[in-house]
């Protein structure tokens, strides 16, 4: 009993680890490279951006890569962790990650193909406004991808809270606010598709913040706290 507690304590642990490093690559591909390089309806200052920031924008491919790779390795150990609790929904929270999984590397071949047409290697024969236009139009069609992963970066919240929720090893309120994650980035994603003028509301809105750190708070006590399995609840006693 002591080596299993000692097991499911140490995969815990390992789970947080990976989160955390998975969380580092997600904020730098999605948020800080964008930052340094995409300007809004602006073909010719982010192509400009791309070209003088060539380097980072490289790194940002390679981050997807790394990112999408610890993704897996981060939801078989989930699959460890909680196979036991229920192992349908174990293997439903693998699916949902590793059907996500081909779409992000064709989005980083359509990211590489952008570059070497902005760099003037291929469609030479192209005017520089036409290839301009046409990488940012893979760029246009890696966020649009983006917006439609947006919608599985919540399905898959939603049986991984479910196997919180019902394990006796992590607190029950961090199933329940991954919960409120999932459906934060599901309405996010049919949001910009459907509603593309009312985005920034979801964004903005009073639940916005406190659903986006949902992973955040799960990774954190997984860190500290790690597992620790709860007594089942002492029946009182019949009097006889």
């Amino acid at each position: 009993m002591e080596t299993d507690l000692s097991s499911l304590k140490k995969t815990a642990r390992l789970v947080g680890l990976l989160y955390l490093i998975w969380i580092i690559t997600g904020v730098y591909g999605l948020f800080y490279v964008p930052s340094q390089i995409n300007t809004r309806g602006d073909a010719v200052t982010t192509a400009q951006n791309i070209l003088s920031n060539e380097f980072l924008f490289r790194t940002g491919i390679i981050n997807d890569i790394i990112s999408n790779a610890l993704w897996v390795f981060l939801a078989l150990v989930l699959y460890r962790l909680f196979k036991q609790v229920n192992e349908r929904q174990a293997k439903l929270m693998v699916a949902l990650v590793i059907v996500q999984i081909p779409a992000v590397y064709i989005m980083g071949a359509f990211n590489i193909t952008s570059l070497i047409i902005f760099k003037g290697q291929i469609l030479k024969t192209f005017e520089l406004s036409q290839r301009q236009d046409l990488a940012m139009l893979f760029l246009k069609i890696n966020d649009y991808g983006v917006l439609i992963l947006e919608m599985f970066w919540g399905l898959w919240l939603f049986p991984l809270a479910i196997l919180i929720y019902r394990s006796r090893f992590l607190p029950r309120f961090l199933g329940v606010w991954l919960v409120i994650t999932g459906f934060f980035y599901v309405v996010l994603s049919f949001t910009s598709l459907l509603l593309p003028q009312y985005k920034d509301m979801v964004l903005n809105s009073v639940l916005a913040l406190p659903a986006e750190i949902g992973e955040v708070a799960l990774m954190l006590w997984l860190l500290i706290k790690g597992a620790k399995v709860r007594e089942p609840e002492a029946r009182p006693s019949q009097v006889s």
